[in-house]
This record gives structure tokens, C-alpha cells and sequence, in this order.
């Protein structure tokens, strides 16, 4: 009898995290067998466990933080759009051999937004808050989108500085400091939250002129009930207050096809997974 093929999501902390729910309602749509575990990985020891896993016959990981940038360091091939991203969140063994990092936080997010709930970002000026690995990892997938503008605003400017920098050749990113931005009039189409305080539940000075009636707010990080960021977003009359639950099943099937090579239906996933986290 063949044993199952074996996935993990690798993090520290890990326990949080939702994604063996996620792939086990994946596998059970799709007919696949697999197991899906949490490794809970010390930075110091992440480069010996990920090879230790594949040598072990393991098929695939996904990488939560702090590992992702590890994981860019440690992974033969990249993907172009991680390699951009300077970050990885799905790891996997080419035919030869050799172990492949792709980056499916970005296609997941923008998935999200566009197909899930027909926001349009071609076109739009958007609003980024943050400039950490999660604003990296996304902003590959966010320019091939074409907006018409995008800026970054940060709490150390020189960080968003860099990072619209990077991107220089692809796009030209706006930079402002929070204190440009309570000078700000004019409202914009999109205003996602990728700030580190989102994780925590804090939230930046965000001056009230930033949103519209016509305008989209998503947050990349979600919780039970919802997340401050939507509660202000919400309270200032934006058309979308979104988070970022269906995000996290996006990617996850992003990865789960880069894997398996089968598509499978997020819609009932994103659903099953709000149910828990209510």
C-alpha cells in the first residue's frame, strides 16, 4: 500500500495556523492523498529541517513567518515574481531534482479581490499601507494588474523608499510618510492594509479624507469578527470592507496547483473557513 504524499506548512509560531484545514478540504474536494501537518521550525534550524523533509520524500511546503526570506536564500530555482518578491511561501522538488520557491501570496490576494468580489484594479489608484515582506511579497502581482497609481506610505519612509525602488523598472511607486498623508484630499479607489500593526490590531493615523463612498478597503490579515482595520473602514462609509480570509484559501490553492497541478474550488473553503472563525 502507497502511503500518502506529505505537505506541511513550516512557521515559529505555527500552531495558529489554518492552512492543513485548508488542504485537507482541498484534497478531500479534489480526490488527492495527502497529509498536511504543522512544523514548527526554529529560524536556526529551518535550512537543515526543509532539506531534512524532501529527503525524507516529502512533496511540498508552504512557509509562514519568519521564513519566507530563508526560504528565497535556500530554494535552487525561483519563480520570477518571487524572485522580485525576495520572499517564499511554497516550496516544491523540480524533476531533477532540485527544490523550486514560488511566491503565491500576491496571485492569492489579487484573486481575492477581483474574482471573489469583483473589485477592479486595473485602472484604479491605490493605496498601500506598509513597505515589510508581506507589501513585498504581494507587489509583483499588484503592478501586473495595471493600476493607474500606486503609493506607498510607511512609518520609516526610506524603507517604502527602497522598496519602490526595487520596483522602479516595473512601475512608478508614489512614497509618502504618514504625515504627507494626513495632507491628503483626495480619496483613493483602493487602500490595502499590509502594515505590521495589522497583525497586532493597531492601526495607523489614517485621516478620514483617504476614503469615499466609492471607495475599496481590504486588509491582508483577518480575525474573529473582523479586523480594526475594516471596523474603521466600515465607519467612514467604504463601498468594500474586505479581509483577507479569502486570501489565505487563494494562495493556498495557488499552491496546492503548483503541487498537485489540479484547480481546486476555493468558494467553499473561504466559506468553511469563516464558519471557523467566527
Amino acid at each position: 500500500m502507497s502511503s500518502s504524499d506529505r505537505y506541511a506548512v513550516v512557521g515559529y509560531p505555527v500552531a495558529h495556523s489554518k492552512s492543513p484545514l485548508i488542504h485537507g478540504l482541498f484534497a478531500g474536494q479534489t480526490g488527492q492523498d495527502i497529509t498536511y501537518e504543522r512544523l514548527e521550525i526554529a529560524p536556526e534550524d529551518f535550512i537543515h529541517s526543509v532539506r531534512e523533509f524532501f529527503d525524507q520524500g516529502g512533496k511540498g511546503l508552504n512557509i509562514t513567518l519568519p521564513h519566507k526570506e530563508a526560504a528565497w536564500q535556500l530554494v535552487d530555482w525561483r519563480a520570477p515574481n518571487a524572485d522580485r518578491a525576495g520572499a517564499v511561501n511554497t516550496i516544491y522538488r523540480l524533476d531533477d531534482g532540485r527544490l523550486a520557491g514560488d511566491n503565491t501570496d500576491g496571485v492569492g490576494m489579487v484573486r481575492d479581490i477581483e474574482q471573489n468580489h469583483g473589485g477592479k484594479l486595473q485602472g484604479a489608484n491605490i493605496l498601500v499601507l506598509g513597505a515589510g515582506g508581506a507589501v513585498r511579497g504581494v507587489l509583483p502581482r499588484l503592478i501586473a494588474a495595471a493600476p493607474a497609481s500606486l503609493c506607498i506610505v510607511n512609518r520609516t519612509v526610506a524603507k517604502a523608499e527602497a522598496l519602490a525602488q526595487l520596483f522602479a523598472d516595473q512601475f512608478d511607486i508614489r512614497v509618502m510618510s504618514y504625515a504627507d498623508l494626513q495632507r491628503q484630499t483626495t480619496a483613493f479607489d483602493w487602500i490595502i492594509n499590509g502594515s505590521a500593526g495589522g497583525l497586532k490590531g493597531e492601526l495607523p493615523p489614517l485621516p478620514d479624507a483617504l476614503v469615499s463612498n466609492t471607495t475599496a478597503c481590504y486588509d491582508m490579515v483577518y480575525a474573529p469578527g473582523g479586523t480594526v482595520f475594516q471596523g474603521w473602514a466600515r465607519a467612514r462609509g467604504a463601498a468594500m470592507a474586505l479581509d483577507g480570509a479569502g486570501m489565505l484559501v487563494e494562495q493556498a490553492a495557488e499552491s496546492f496547483y503548483l503541487w498537485r497541478r489540479i484547480r481546486p474550488q476555493t468558494a467553499p473553503v473561504i466559506k468553511a473557513l469563516r464558519d471557523v472563525l467566527r
